[in-house]
């Protein structure tokens, strides 16, 4: 039997094509607007980026696409608009599609995250 990685047919691949297209057209704009109420900015933008490699095989991408699209959707488990508590589900999410991916997630793609998240703070 091959590793799970290798092992992508569990993976719905119009729902990975659904996913990529949300997250790429609003992850910026859903970062950007809570920007500073998300203790996880860098690592949903390293995921962000590793999601975007080329070189990211593609269990990762759907991994992290799931995920991604699960933060950007308006209607999760805890609405984001509860102070306190409204990103604890997202970041939840995240954070098992992160550990489940991590080797995967780069020096570099933490490196466009830190460079990405300043140039936004510098601009607010």
């Amino acid at each position: 039997m091959t590793n799970d990685e290798d092992d992508i047919s569990a993976f719905d691949p119009d729902k990975m094509q659904r996913d990529k297209k949300l997250v790429m057209r609003e992850f910026a704009q859903k970062l950007r607007s809570n920007i500073g109420k998300i203790p996880f900015a860098e690592d949903v933008t390293a995921a962000f980026y590793c999601a975007m490699d080329t070189k990211s095989p593609l269990f990762v991408k759907a991994v992290l696409f799931s995920a991604l699209a699960y933060f950007i959707m308006p209607a999760d488990v805890i609405p984001d608009v509860i102070a306190g508590l409204g990103f604890t589900d997202d970041a939840s999410v995240l954070m098992a599609a992160i550990s489940t991916v991590k080797k995967h997630v780069t020096k570099e793609h933490t490196e466009k995250a830190k460079k990405f998240l300043n140039q936004e703070i510098n601009n607010q």
